[in-house]
Parts: structure tokens; C-alpha cells; sequence
């Protein structure tokens, strides 16, 4: 049985916050108990309000500014001797690594979260940063490395009654099924996500699960208008929370809805917005995907042919420099979609 979702990362001050609280919202208070916990010297009370005002920061896209948080928020726990509070720091410095593409730093930067959250005794710490090494993993498309972690994890979210991370776990699984054509398990995996989130009003997590249902119902289903409207219920929630990088994969998400329905200009437009969403957010993976999104149906509507090419080149290297295999295998097929595999080489 499963409670109401709670934001652990709205700490101190901020714990009355709820998890759909608008990120403009959380970003003013936490920045107002932030000033408070300094002014009074109050080291501990400025890394707790420090650690949501950098992950308001980065849900928004503003990564100088989530930088420049995190990274306060640890010093402040670290001369307030906080072994959890430098953990969740830590944390947020190894998302937001993610988040810009930097793979090799988010690793580290979680593997030594996860370290301090044991350390410290804080569990919650612990899980949410060893499902980041999984997330992390699993976008590389390392899928055997990180799967039986994404089920220990699971299982531990399950027995505690944590809808929020429960939601998370169901959603990388279904991804990993999802990416390997297993598309019935992904499915009734993010149907059990969206139920969940649903019940535990986690507003972010039933958003996530039904862009996946929306792309299930797309690719194996043909059913475009189903899948649009999955998407429209979504965005709904992304934008009443302010949630900048769901909506801008949520545009990506239906960029690939009428790309498959053969509705190219329709899916460039998309792709454009959510290209421009991503770059505004300087986030490399979701800005490589929209690219290539953008390439296939320029292509489509009668793109030069050594143009495509050396887009997917690219596209190819970039992707590669990230890290991210399972996307340069998308890249891959396109180039054969297109015959252009041989250009792309020269």
C-alpha cells in the first residue's frame, strides 16, 4: 500500500512543500529560507534550503544557476558537519551532470552520494542516488549492467511504500522493455506506473508514465489520436508544475507520434519546438534526439540527400562523445532508412 508522494529533496524549512508544487514556487521560498539560514549562521538550515533552490534551478533548465546551488548547498553541509545534507548535494550535482550529458561526472558524483547517504545513515539519500547510477546507465543503453538494479531498487521502494521512487522504478523498466521491443511488458509496466502515480497524486511521475504509454500506444498500437491525447493530459501536468525538461520531451514525444503517422510537417514543426526547448536548457541528450527527429522528417520532405547525411553523421559522433549507445543505434537505422550510411562515412 502506497502513501500520498512526498518530496525528500524539500527539506528543512521547506517541508510543507509538496511534490506538484509549482518549481516557481519552490525556487522563491527556498531561496527566502536560504538568505534566512545564512543571515542567522545557520549552516545545516542553508544546505537543506540550498539543495532545493538548485534543483528548482535545474527542473527549470537553469544550469549556472544549479550549478552554482549544488554545489553551495555542499560546502554549507560540509562545514556543518552533515554527512546526509553533503549526500543529497552531491545528488543534485550528479542529476544535473547527467542532465547537461556529462556521464563519467554524474557517476562519480552519485557513487559518492550513495556513499555518504550509508554512511550517514540516510537511506532515502542512498536509493535516490543509486537510481540515478541506474538511470545513468540505463539511457546509455547499458541495459544488462543496470537492470537487476532497477529491480533491487524496486523492491525496495515496493516494500517501503514509497510511491514516488516505485513510480521511477516502474518507468525505467518499461523504458528498458520498451527499447528492446517488448512492448505489451512496457506497456502494462507504465499502466502500473501511471495507476500508482495517480493514487499518490505524484502529478511529475503520472506525467512521465503517460508520455510512455502514449509512445507504446503509438508504435505498437498505429493509434495516433489515443496517443496524442495522452500526450495533450500530460502536458497539462507539466506545464502546472513548470516542469521545463518533461514538456520539452513531451514535444519530442509527439514529434514521434506524427512522424509515425507519416505527418512530417506536423513532426519538423515539433521537433523544432522542442529543439529549441532543449538548447534553451542546455541539455545535450534530449537536443541530439530532437535533432534527429528533425533530420528524418526534413529528409522525408525532400531534404538534400548529402545534407541528411552529414546531419546523422553528426548526430553519430555527438551522440558518441555523450555516451549514449542505445541513441546512436537510432542513428544508425536512420542512416540505413535513408541509404546514406555510405556518405555518412566519407
Amino acid at each position: 500500500m502506497y502513501g500520498k508522494a512526498f518530496a525528500p529533496e524539500y527539506q528543512g524549512a521547506l517541508t510543507t512543500l509538496s511534490v506538484n508544487s509549482s518549481l516557481t514556487d519552490v525556487l522563491a521560498v527556498g531561496t527566502e529560507q536560504l538568505r534566512a539560514a545564512e543571515q542567522a549562521g545557520k549552516s545545516a538550515e542553508a544546505a537543506r534550503s540550498g539543495l532545493a533552490v538548485a534543483e528548482a534551478h535545474r527542473r527549470l533548465g537553469r544550469v549556472g544557476e544549479a550549478d552554482r546551488a549544488w554545489k553551495a548547498s555542499y560546502r554549507a553541509a560540509r562545514k556543518a558537519g552533515d554527512l546526509g545534507a553533503m549526500a543529497w548535494a552531491l545528488w543534485s550535482g550528479g542529476t544535473l551532470a547527467r542532465q547537461r550529458g556529462a556521464l563519467a561526472l554524474a557517476r562519480r558524483l552519485l557513487g559518492l552520494a550513495a556513499e555518504l547517504g550509508e554512511r550517514g545513515g540516510d537511506i532515502v539519500v542512498r536509493g535516490y542516488s543509486l537510481a540515478g547510477l541506474a538511470e545513468t546507465g540505463r539511457i546509455q543503453g547499458d541495459y544488462e549492467a543496470v537492470g537487476r538494479l532497477h529491480e533491487q531498487l524496486l523492491a525496495e521502494a515496493r516494500r517501503r511504500g514509497e510511491a514516488r521512487h516505485t513510480v521511477w522504478a516502474l518507468e525505467g523498466i518499461a523504458q528498458m522493455h520498451r527499447n528492446t521491443g517488448a512492448y505489451d511488458t512496457a506497456f502494462a509496466l507504465f499502466e502500473e506506473a501511471a495507476e500508482v502515480a495517480a493514487r499518490a497524486d505524484d502529478r511529475r511521475g503520472h506525467a512521465w508514465a503517460l508520455r510512455g504509454l502514449a509512445d507504446i500506444v503509438s508504435v505498437r498500437d498505429g493509434d495516433v489520436e489515443r496517443a496524442l491525447a495522452l500526450l495533450s493530459e500530460a502536458e497539462a501536468g507539466c506545464r502546472a508544475m513548470n516542469l521545463s525538461g518533461a514538456l520539452a520531451y513531451n514535444h519530442k514525444m509527439r514529434g514521434n507520434v506524427l512522424y509515425r503517422a507519416g505527418r512530417y510537417t506536423e513532426a519538423r514543426d515539433l521537433y523544432e519546438e522542442a529543439l529549441a526547448e532543449f538548447r534553451a536548457m542546455s541539455e545535450p541528450r534530449g537536443e541530439a534526439l530532437a535533432r534527429l527527429g528533425l533530420a528524418k522528417s526534413r529528409a522525408q520532405l525532400g531534404r538534400d540527400r548529402r545534407e541528411t547525411a552529414a546531419e546523422l553523421a553528426d548526430l553519430y559522433e555527438v551522440l558518441g562523445r555523450i555516451g549514449l549507445r542505445h541513441a546512436q543505434e537510432m542513428v544508425a537505422r536512420a542512416q540505413a532508412e535513408f541509404g546514406v550510411a555510405a556518405e555518412a562515412v566519407r
